[in-house]
């Protein structure tokens, strides 16, 4: 999903994908940026350097987990001609993205990230999950890793962005403060639902059980005076081995 750049002061009383639906049909809490990340775009500076635009050619499909209102697939498709799928649990998330689409070969669903991925094996070039899988369970997060892995051409490439704990004071105040049930789990405070937090360690190791981890960059642990000022993320960048 997009970024949320900041909260704003209002009550929420809505959760879940009621919070997204309303997010996106008429903005309360969070402002939602139709730009793409600037983590992606240094993500593919890096790839067109290391595979020569062998992977970001319009020949090319690209699969989003949580593609929220589809500006990071928007930017692939602008760019690089790329064709690409989207899938997000929120409807009007869905609708705008489709809006925004027009003229692209870019397809989204209203579907959850926590099942199959309609999309046949090795069947995509580059497959995102950027600040979407920290809402499911472990289980759920196991299959999206694995569904993400199969759909995957040999050789292809994987980028994800979440949020990280490592030194961050936000993570460490909300796992005291709104544990969830899930170790490492806390009540997020607007959305009101469960989200998960790798440690740098913890995510290497998981992406490393089904993908070659070629780069990680923590973001600036954000401190002032001592006290967070904005949470620290972390980006991978993945491959699928080209000899499997």
């Amino acid at each position: 999903m997009p970024r949320a750049r900041h909260y704003k002061k209002a009550k929420n009383t809505r959760h879940g994908t009621a919070f997204w639906d309303q997010e996106y049909s008429q903005a309360e809490h969070l402002a939602l940026s139709t730009n793409p990340s600037a983590d992606l775009e240094k993500f593919t500076r890096w790839l067109e350097r290391d595979t020569k635009r062998t992977v970001l050619n319009a020949t090319n499909s690209v699969y989003d987990a949580g593609c929220g209102n589809g500006r990071n697939l928007l930017f692939l498709a602008v760019s690089y001609g790329m064709h690409g799928v989207g899938y997000d649990s929120s409807s009007a998330a869905i609708k705008e993205a489709k809006r925004l689409a027009e003229g692209y070969h870019l397809t989204y669903e209203v579907r959850t990230m926590a099942g199959d991925i309609s999309l046949p094996d090795e069947s995509q070039t580059l497959t995102l999950d950027m600040m979407s899988s920290h809402f499911l369970n472990v289980t759920e997060r196991t299959h999206l890793r694995d569904e993400l892995h199969r759909i995957l051409k040999p050789g292809g490439y994987f980028f994800m962005k979440t949020f990280v704990s490592d030194e961050d004071l936000h993570t460490a105040r909300l796992l005291k403060e709104s544990p969830g049930k899930e170790a490492g789990t806390y009540i997020h405070p607007i959305i009101g639902v469960a989200e998960y937090v790798y440690s740098e360690a913890e995510l290497t190791d998981f992406l490393s059980e089904k993908f070659i981890v070629h780069k990680v960059y923590l973001s600036h642990k954000h401190r002032s005076k001592g006290r967070g000022r904005k949470r620290r993320t972390i980006s991978v960048y993945a491959q699928k081995d080209p000899y499997t």
